[in-house]
């Protein structure tokens, strides 16, 4: 008998003193009734009270001394775990764990295997509902002033917090302290020399974290990364003087992969530069206290056990929430080939509060791709890379997944609906090795560092036996947006090798890098080798609605594929009935990248991007010099490809879309969230907060003028950005110019005027939103405007081009070879109808570094008429020599 029993049985004993013996008796009976205990020598009694159920009921002021029953509950889910351990062997209908409202503080993972798992053909349903937390956190208390701090708070680091890389505030994310780097550093074998001993001087240096922020190099913009879609970090192992050592094994495998000897600058494992560009400089710092300098950032001081934050506009911290999140995992379900956790359900719960400290540590974040990492002493020389080196581990490219905060592994029949995964550190949901038949519906995926899920994995591209084959998962009906948060080179779902997998009606939007991304290994073609044979096939993208993608990074695209699809178009990757729209980066609405075969592209509506579906590969599976299979057809994209066959490549059918209000309703209308499922799109988890501030602010210098471009604040704090404020200061005098959210993202950049020649120029940019305004961006690198005179006109276009339908067409181009004085802004393309089109946006900006091709779509065409289109570039000295091209329309 439970203590909790007995202390029961004592407060009604001593009722007995004060009522008559029958009633006592009475209430003793009925007391253990409730709690279905069996007394010795009243089962009579007991059996008229009510009847025990099978039923575990859990609230956050429970006991869990208590049985877990409606009157009695369990305080924590590890003890409700325990008891229905003991009743699923007796299971004759649905288990159900009833978790009420409020925060669950867990001490430790929930940790579910085999013996959680559903029996006799029925699930186990942990049922939460709104306002049911896992929380992972511990609450930072006994905020003060500091003397001297300017408005600098600190408070003593809770119990258990050792380390972490988030705290948040009244549910919004704090970014943690981060700034320019104050010294000039020089890259050596070993790290960095500095040309002062200025970070030597700062306090804790071993915690201190150098970033390599990538994307495309634009401007004055510097790519720092492992390639346009990476964000490596690296701590620095130690300091001294103005020698900077970098932590080891991080340093060693993001700048000393291996190339191919006989191709010079091609690493081994194919993806991206051999090591870090930008002359391996970070482009800032972070967790360092002395940078801790604008409101919302925040420092942890590790060796004082203590934590710092400096207050956004209208917070208190002594009464505001406070979290620090302590657990890296809040679910890990542990099931085995042999042993699968199999019939579960997690509903209505909100997992939050979790880290991740891998990247704090020497392995730091070495990424290579959508939080793929080379990870180990000596990963830089061996990891994932097979034959294609000496002592190379296989599979190729099987590099070290970023894990779940939430993780289910050889796990069968699993849902997850009515969810909620926010204010994570690591991946939202990770359904690993060995899943199968799982749903994932109607979640909330937001306010997570890196990938919102990740389905299968790349580590057995054919898996020894089905028990390790991750197959028939449905992911439909689910909002994920806002992220990643601190992982830029994450995406919103990553699928490895899989079969039978549905994505559907999802809603994906303001996310750093690409939305969904499919399939692995097809690297190898870059040399001409075949992709990895793998055991994808039957996959299926359908009716998703994704758009404001590819925010922060480039090279990515709406829905991203590569490798091995399939074996036939039968039974291929199929793409269909999306709407895709308004990607920042440079890339595509859908990308079939290296090595992809047997997709299939059909219904879709496409805009608002660099290209709409590309690109061939050869096909390297044979020596026919075919390109990979694929099939696009029936969509409405700006594209324009005529219809034709190009070697494997299938286009037919497509329909040149002039104005988004052309495309069918029907598809239209059946992308993202179906009705009932609507309601995601207002839950939130936070108050309204300022947006985050804008990031890679680059810039250049004209006559009296600096042009200012920056990615936006995708993070917009529950409302929407309704402007930015550029600021350029130099001299004695800042000088500032505000533009609409609206005409930002219609030009891709702002003018400051008014400034003096001569005098160098630094430029921030600020956004705004009901709220307020957020922190202020890094700054750009400086630069002077002079005033030269008529300067140097850009060249004319190249590779100028025109498809047409019956009422629409599509010119496309090259950007010119020579810009002339200052970078290309924008484009000019007249029609021999009269009609002047003037072409800004962010592909204009950011095709010119790599000359990528631009297009845009002239609408409102006669039927069976020849035109002629003009196409010159423009920039801030003039416009540029332009380019005819002819085209007649279809008839009609």
């Amino acid at each position: 008998m439970s203590e909790y029993v007995r202390s029961r049985i004592r407060t009604v004993r001593e009722a007995r003193k004060a009522a008559p013996r029958a009633a006592a008796v009475a209430a003793v009976l009925a007391t253990l009734a409730t709690l279905g205990v069996a007394f010795g020598g009243t089962a009579d009694a007991v059996a008229r009270g009510p009847r025990p159920t099978a039923d575990v009921y859990v609230a956050p002021n429970g006991d869990d001394r208590a049985p877990g029953t409606r009157t009695a509950p369990v305080r924590t889910p590890e003890r409700a775990r325990d008891l229905v351990r003991k009743r699923v062997p007796r299971q004759s209908a649905d288990l159900t764990v009833h978790l009420a409202p409020g925060t669950y503080r867990l001490d430790r993972p929930l940790v579910l295997d085999s013996r959680d798992s559903g029996g006799n053909g029925h699930r186990v349903i942990w049922q939460g509902g709104r306002g049911t937390v896992f929380s992972g956190g511990r609450a930072v208390r006994g905020w003060r002033p500091v003397k001297g701090g300017a408005g600098l708070w600190s408070a003593p680091a809770p119990a258990g917090l050792d380390n972490t890389r988030q705290l948040y505030v009244n549910g919004v994310r704090a970014q943690r302290a981060r700034g320019p780097i104050p010294v000039t550093l020089t890259a050596t074998a070993t790290g960095y020399t500095a040309s002062a001993d200025t970070l030597a001087r700062w306090r804790n240096p071993s915690d201190i974290e150098f970033v390599y922020p990538s994307g495309e190099a634009l401007w004055n913009i510097q790519q720092y990364g492992l390639g346009p879609w990476t964000e490596p970090r690296c701590p620095i192992g130690s300091m001294a003087g103005t020698t900077v050592t970098m932590a080891q094994p991080c340093w060693d495998n993001s700048t000393r992969r291996v190339e191919f000897p006989d191709i010079p600058g091609r690493s081994i494992n194919m993806v991206g530069p051999a090591k870090l560009t930008g002359g391996a400089l970070p482009g800032y710092v972070e967790n360092a206290f002395e940078v801790l300098d604008q409101p919302g950032e925040w420092y942890l001081d590790r060796h004082t056990h203590t934590v710092y934050y400096r207050p956004r506009s209208g917070e208190n911290p002594r009464t505001a929430d406070v979290e620090a999140p302590v657990l890296e995992k809040l679910v890990d379900g542990r099931g085995t080939g042999r042993a699968p956790l199999h019939d579960i359900a997690l509903r209505g719960i909100e997992f939050s509060y979790a880290t991740w400290l891998t990247p704090s540590s020497p392995e730091g974040f070495s990424e290579v791709q959508a939080g793929y990492t080379v990870t180990g002493p000596e990963g830089w020389k061996t990891q994932g890379l097979c034959e294609y080196t000496p002592g190379g581990t296989c599979p190729y490219a099987s590099w070290t997944k970023m894990p779940g905060n939430v993780a289910i592994s050889h796990g069968r029949d699993i849902e997850f609906s009515d969810d909620s995964f926010t204010h994570l550190g690591a991946a939202g949901l990770e359904l690993g090795t060995g899943t199968k038949n799982a749903t994932v519906r109607g979640n909330v995926f937001t306010d997570i560092s890196g990938n919102g899920m990740e389905i299968g994995g790349v580590d057995a591209p054919q898996p020894g036996s089905d028990a390790d084959l991750t197959r028939a998962v449905s992911v439909t009906n689910n909002h994920l947006y806002a992220l990643p948060r601190e992982y830029h080179g994450g995406v919103a779902i990553l699928n490895g090798y899989t079969r039978d997998n549905t994505i559907a009606h999802n809603q994906i939007d303001h996310v750093a890098y690409s939305a969904i991304s499919m399939g692995w290994g097809g690297w190898p073609d870059k040399i001409r080798k075949p992709a990895t044979a793998n055991v994808s096939r039957d996959n299926r993208v359908a009716d998703n609605l994704i758009f404001d993608y590819m925010q922060a990074l480039d090279d990515g695209a709406g829905v991203y594929t590569q490798g091995l699809t399939g074996s036939s178009l039968d039974n291929g990757e199929k793409i269909t009935g999306n709407v895709i729209h308004d990607g920042w980066g440079l890339g595509r609405t859908v990308y079939t990248d290296n090595g992809c075969t047997y997709v299939t592209v059909e219904g879709n509506v496409l805009y608002g991007a660099q290209a709409n579906v590309l690109s061939a590969h050869v096909d390297y599976r044979d020596d026919l010099g075919n390109n990979d299979p694929t099939r696009i057809v029936g969509n409405y994209w700006e594209q324009g490809d005529p219809d034709g066959t190009d070697k494997g490549v299938v286009t037919s059918g497509n329909h040149i879309l002039a104005d988004p209000s052309e495309a069918p309703a029907d598809i239209v209308a059946g992308a993202g969230l179906e009705p009932r499922y609507r309601g995601l799109l207002g839950r939130t988890f936070a108050a309204d907060s300022v947006p985050e501030a804008p990031t890679r602010v680059g810039d250049f210098a004209a006559d009296g003028s600096v042009y200012v471009t920056w990615n936006p604040s995708y993070v917009e704090g529950g409302d929407p950005v309704t402007s930015y404020t550029v600021t350029a200061s130099g001299g004695s005098r800042s000088v500032s110019t505000t533009i609409r959210a609206a005409d930002f993202k219609r030009t891709a950049y702002a003018i400051v005027r008014g400034l003096d020649n001569g005098t160098p120029y630094t430029v921030t940019v600020t956004a705004r939103n009901k709220a307020g305004v957020s922190e202020v961006s890094l700054p750009a690198a400086p630069v002077t405007p002079t005033a030269d005179g008529p300067g140097t006109l850009p060249g004319a276009p190249t590779g100028v081009k025109a498809n047409a339908d019956a009422t629409a067409a599509t010119v496309s181009w090259t950007p010119p070879k020579a810009t002339g004085d200052t970078p290309v802004i924008g484009y000019r393309i007249t029609g021999s109808d009269g009609r002047v089109t003037t072409v800004t946006g962010r592909d204009v900006l950011v095709a010119q570094p790599r000359a990528k091709g631009m297009l845009r779509v002239i609408g409102n065409l006669r039927p069976a008429t020849a035109y002629t289109f003009s196409v010159a570039a423009l920039t801030a000295t003039g416009t540029g020599p332009s380019v005819d091209v002819s085209v007649r329309t279809a008839n009609g």
